[in-house]
């Protein structure tokens, strides 16, 4: 039987998306005295010298830098509260609560959902104030030892392996113990692509803007408006004009009336609208006219 397919999904990248700052930065490192060049050098210098992956080496140097003084999670998720983000976060997800679909989108079952998938730490954003928000958040992750503290990568998603988690969320596998590479029929998927938006905001996004772009889904790449330097802005252009992986970009300011706001209300809008326009196919198409007399 065929699932009712009647959700929408906004897909969030962290990191100069959701935020201006790397969360690292903003919360872990003031809390335990972590020297931000320092640390992000002896990463690159791992990367380039002994072929660790980006996030793997994040993890590991944030280990070896904390050494005998490793947090436990639940300390770790107690900085999320500290986190900052873009203007208008997280109002945007209240105010996309109510008022954002129609009351005929709403009798017909349609609801908005919002995803984070991020090379991040997942224990600072389950402490933020996104999280009450957000259906499941997939990020990099650390196992405890038998006293609490963090002791080993449990989790870690790179930008590669972030597109795993746009078919956990198209398949409705948000429970990590089932196997995403299990077929299912297009049918049965709760959660299609062509009803999918994704947020992000360079490079390390690309193989979510292809597999959006594949897959009939929407992307925006959004950038820091208050960059004086651009860099973020053309990163943007860059991905819109030249690579050719996304059809918007938007600086990254999620109050109501600007340019990002209205791009996902309209994209919202119009996906929620189809889905209706299906349905009334669907039951028109299935319905057998009585004889009139």
């Amino acid at each position: 039987m065929p699932t009712p397919q009647n959700t929408i999904a906004i897909v969030y990248d962290y990191d100069q998306t959701l935020s201006p700052s790397y969360m690292q930065d903003e919360v872990v490192f003031p809390a335990f005295g972590i020297n931000k060049d320092n640390f992000w050098r002896r990463c690159s210098e791992l990367v380039a010298t002994e072929g660790y992956d980006s996030e793997l080496s994040y993890m590991k140097v944030l280990l070896d830098t904390l050494g005998m003084d490793r947090p436990t999670n639940e300390e770790l998720r107690s900085l999320g509260s500290k986190l900052n983000f873009y203007k208008g976060l997280p109002e945007m997800f209240e105010e996309f609560r109510n008022g954002l679909l129609t009351e005929e989108h709403v009798a017909h079952g349609i609801s908005v959902e919002h995803y984070i998938i991020s090379s991040g730490m997942k224990v600072l954003i389950e402490g933020s104030r996104l999280a009450p928000f957000v259906r499941a958040i997939f990020n990099c992750e650390f196992a405890e030892d038998r006293e609490g503290r963090i002791m080993f990568p449990k989790r870690v998603i790179s930008h590669t392996q972030k597109t795993q988690y746009l078919f956990r969320i198209n398949k409705g596998l948000l429970d990590m113990s089932q196997d995403v590479n299990d077929h299912m029929d297009p049918e049965i998927r709760p959660i299609p692509f062509p009803n999918m938006i994704y947020i992000g905001d360079g490079p390390t996004d690309v193989p979510c803007f292809t597999v959006m772009r594949k897959n009939r889904g929407e992307a925006i790449a959004v950038y820091n408006p208050d960059d004086p330097a651009r860099a973020s802005f053309k990163k943007c252009y860059q991905l819109s004009t030249h690579a050719d992986r996304v059809k918007h970009i938007a600086p990254a300011d999620y109050r109501q009336g600007t340019h990002l706001r209205m791009l996902l209300e309209q994209m919202v809008e119009e996906t929620a609208n189809r889905i209706v326009a299906e349905r009334r196919a669907a039951i028109e198409t299935g319905t057998v006219r009585a004889p009139k007399h």
